[in-house]
């Protein structure tokens, strides 16, 4: 039996949601601190404060878990990394130092890693509301 065409739109989803919604929690989160602050004793710390990436983190686990949730583990990994790293280099990219590749970096590699932990979890776990056979 010969099939139809297939739609990419729908098989694409659990790797485009991901990576659309990264970047846009990135802005919502961190795009609007762009400001360091200063201690009295001189040094700076920031822009980011811990409840924002926190936050980040948090708010990123819906569409990890939706995607994951389904079994499309590579996308949820694959999204979400190169959401994050896109808004990274988008954010940092003005630094003049250079060293802003540095930070990119770290954002791909422990994104990659974090989230195909935590998609692997998810995959692994029972989907309720099934009825079994």
């Amino acid at each position: 039996m010969r099939q139809g065409p297939t739609k990419p739109v729908p098989r694409l989803l659990p790797a485009l949601a991901p990576a659309v919604a990264a970047p846009v929690m990135w802005a919502a989160w961190l795009g609007w601190d762009q400001h360091r602050d200063l201690h009295p004793d001189g040094s700076t710390s920031g822009p980011y404060e811990a409840w924002q990436v926190i936050g980040l983190v948090l708010t990123l686990l819906l569409p990890v878990y939706w995607a994951a949730s389904r079994h499309h583990v590579t996308g949820a990994v694959l999204g979400t990394t190169a959401g994050l790293t896109a808004a990274a280099f988008h954010d940092w990219s003005d630094d003049a130092s250079g060293l802003f590749v540095i930070g990119v970096g770290t954002v791909m590699v422990g994104s990659l890693v974090v989230t195909a932990a935590v998609s692997a979890v998810i995959a692994s776990m029972p989907r309720s509301g099934r009825l079994s056979p």
